[in-house]
């Protein structure tokens, strides 16, 4: 299961020529593909292109109405593969994955896809994750478009622009038989509007048709002599084909007035934020007419000189706006300046930030700089004292008074005991070096956990732990990775490549039966009935395949005791070669997703439902908080006591408690203080069940009032 359905959503693919399509920039990505014919679509899930997945994952039977074949791939490498189909047939395929990692991971299919070029139009949709709010490694896609020679489009962020940006994608990787990549940063991918459809359209060849008549092209195989002559055929054919099709088709695009003594250069995706602040400035109306030329790149490699130079013509300064590092455009634009001998200044960086999103405030202070340095005239007064906001006030620094918000487990999270489990054996057996992976329980290098020196790559989180196994070592390293990075590419990278080299260390295999991160989608070893893919396919049985002998499986992790007892033996045991613990228990967001609708619906039939709830006796806590140093759990705080004999709080657990029971075994696997007791709240109670609890009920006023009375004797002697 997905993090959430698109079923509602999935019929708007239906619309017809002339129809008013509404909704977010993802689905009208899946939209657009549909009207472009696309024959076959693959790609891994990842922030902020997930939910094109999803989508399409719904849309199942709108696809093969269509002839569509789709694939959630296996990695994002498996993704760019699939387009191996676009290479000898005029089929049009689309990838698409979270970039830049995904663009990492796929860089050899890549690569390959772009030596030998393409017949069919093959587009990567990438999402460009690049930003303060990002879970990556800052990184941008531009550098592989470039290396791999990959025509990169980056539309404005609107409806409208994206369905035309998929349209011309597959057009010009037509017109010049090459990949192209489709950047959607994150706004783009959740930005809401309307644009009107256009008819789906079946391919005109599919990839079952393609099976029926095989061809081949020597000329097309990556290898050599044919290798150099693609690298030849890139420059001489492609490109040019490339430069023709961009500039004819006007991809890219100009707005304001065709004559200025300055103006403004931006990537397509930057579009929105720059409209924003020069309407902030008073230079911009909300509807994008603007008193400041601008030049706006939907197709931000190649450039087109011409296009460039002649924007530039009678402009004293031209701004770039080119988010992230290295500029690679602003270098090209003052390359071409110098070349043609131009006096237009070319600035950048100089007023806009080397690094990091710009945000709005960010695109506000650099255009506003830019402007009172090089146009002050056009600024009112009020405008041209910097540091300002719309009404003049001083802008307040937020990280002094907004605390930072760490990543951290969710409510009930199966893999908190993992960790809890890893700080005791710790506790006992001293430190060892802890490598960790790409996913959720990458959150164990935060507070209170603490664990984990590195994390190096999706599936790689026991490969990175490999350097340690030193046969003169008296200590085994510990590495984690996740069910999604085991599928991923940690089968192969990390638990062979431990079993092949006879690796000592101990490898934990977190099972939480999803893609959990990327949002809850099924897995090889999911649990869940799937009708288009298989599942419960069990990681044990996989990682004795790859030759593991000491293997243990965990079927319930919030047995913290047990955790803790498997990771000692396995961190002590005389055995050698890699010792593996599976350690599964379904993630909690999934298992609340899946299981409150069933109760919320056996419960208004009137069923007996049974839901526990933890708490802590105020009476006995004895306030050290030994208990979250070792869960971290959000619904576990503290309160403060009226007891006037009592200064520290205790600790308290909220109303959004589900029940999962780690407070209490993390407890009593530390042997801390008894609070933790569990209520079972009882919904349309039986007979039984009334009797007991009046039954309870006098019990306990018996046994009350019989302390009372003692304690009144007690006071009158």
């Amino acid at each position: 299961m997905a993090e959430r359905s698109f079923a509602r959503e999935v019929e708007k693919l239906r619309l017809g020529d002339g129809e008013e399509f509404a909704g977010e920039g993802i689905l009208a990505i899946t939209k657009a593909l549909l009207q472009c014919g696309v024959g076959y679509v693959g790609g891994y899930q990842g922030a902020p292109i997930s939910h094109l997945m999803d989508v399409l994952a719904d849309a199942q039977d709108i696809l093969g109405e269509l002839g569509v074949h789709f694939e959630a791939s296996a990695s994002e490498a498996t993704a760019t593969a699939m387009l191996a189909a676009s290479v000898h047939y005029p089929i049009r395929g689309a990838a698409t994955f979270k970039s830049t990692v995904g663009t990492n991971v796929a860089s050899d299919a890549l690569a390959n896809l772009a030596s030998g070029g393409v017949t069919g139009g093959a587009l990567l949709i990438v999402g460009e994750d690049y930003g303060e709010g990002s879970s990556i490694m800052q990184e941008r896609s531009h550098a592989f478009a470039m290396k791999s020679q990959v025509w990169l489009l980056d539309p404005r962020p609107n409806l409208p622009s994206i369905v035309k940006a998929v349209e011309d994608g597959f057009e010009l990787s037509e017109a010049s038989n090459t990949p192209v990549m489709l950047e959607v940063r994150i706004r783009c991918c959740h930005v809401h509007g309307k644009f009107t459809a256009k008819d789906n359209k079946r391919p005109e060849m599919t990839v079952a048709d393609a099976l029926e008549t095989p061809r081949r092209d020597t000329g097309r195989i990556v290898l050599p002599p044919a290798s150099f002559l693609h690298e030849k055929e890139k420059v001489a054919k492609r490109w040019p084909a490339a430069v023709d099709f961009i500039k004819s088709r006007k991809i890219n695009e100009f707005f304001g007035p065709d004559h200025g003594a300055i103006g403004i250069v931006m990537q397509g995706g930057m579009y929105n934020a720059v409209i924003r602040a020069l309407q902030r400035l008073g230079l911009a109306d909300a509807y994008g007419e603007t008193d400041i030329p601008l030049y706006v790149l939907n197709a931000v490699y190649p450039l087109i000189d011409d296009e460039f130079l002649s924007f530039c013509e009678g402009k004293d300064a031209v701004l770039v706006v080119e988010e992230g590092q290295p500029n690679y455009i602003e270098q090209a634009f003052a390359a071409m300046l110098h070349k043609a001998g131009r006096g237009t200044r070319l600035v950048g960086k100089e007023y806009l930030p080397m690094a990091g999103e710009y945000t709005g405030q960010v695109m506000l202070d650099g255009l506003g700089a830019f402007l009172r340095a090089e146009a002050p005239l056009l600024l009112s007064a009020e405008i041209r004292a910097p540091n300002k906001q719309d009404h003049g006030e001083e802008i307040p620094d937020l990280s002094k008074v907004v605390p930072g918000r760490p990543p951290g487990f969710c409510v009930g999270c199966p893999e908190r005991p993992i960790f809890a489990a890893t700080k005791l054996v710790e506790q006992e057996l001293g430190r060892h070096h802890i490598a960790s992976d790409i996913g959720c329980h990458l959150f164990s290098i935060m507070p209170p956990f603490e664990l984990g020196a590195t994390t190096m790559g999706y599936g790689l989180g026991p490969a990175s732990a490999s350097a340690f196994n030193s046969p003169d070592a008296k200590r085994r390293s510990i590495s984690f990775v996740g069910d999604g990075g085991f599928w991923h590419n940690g089968l192969t990278s990390s638990i062979g490549n431990a079993v092949f080299n006879k690796n000592d260390g101990v490898i934990v295999i977190v099972d939480n039966f999803y893609s959990a991160a990327t949002g809850g989608q099924d897995i090889l070893s999911s649990r869940a009935d799937n009708r288009t893919k298989a599942t419960k396919h069990p990681i044990t049985k996989a990682v004795e395949g790859m030759g593991v002998k000491w293997l243990r499986h965990i079927d319930r992790t919030y047995d913290v005791g047990k955790m803790q007892a498997t990771l000692k033996e396995a961190l002590t045991t005389e055995e050698s070669g890699p010792k593996v613990i599976v350690a599964s228990s379904e993630c909690m967001l999934n298992r609340q997703r899946r299981e409150k609708p069933l109760v919320a619906k056996a419960i208004n039939n009137g069923e007996r439902i049974v839901k526990p709830k933890f708490g802590v006796d105020e009476d006995i806590c004895t306030g050290d908080h030994a208990c979250m140093r070792l869960s971290g759990c959000p619904s576990l705080s503290v309160k403060s006591l009226d007891d006037p004999l009592r200064d520290d709080p205790v600790a308290s657990i909220d109303q959004n408690c589900v029940g999962c029971g780690n407070c209490g075994e993390v407890a009593d696997a530390a042997v801390l203080c008894p609070s933790f007791y569990r209520a079972d709240v009882v919904h349309n109670p039986s007979g039984w069940d009334r009797f007991l609890d009046r039954t309870r009920s006098r019990v306990i006023a018996f046994l009350q009032r019989r302390r009372e009375r003692s304690r009144l004797v007690f006071a009158d002697a």
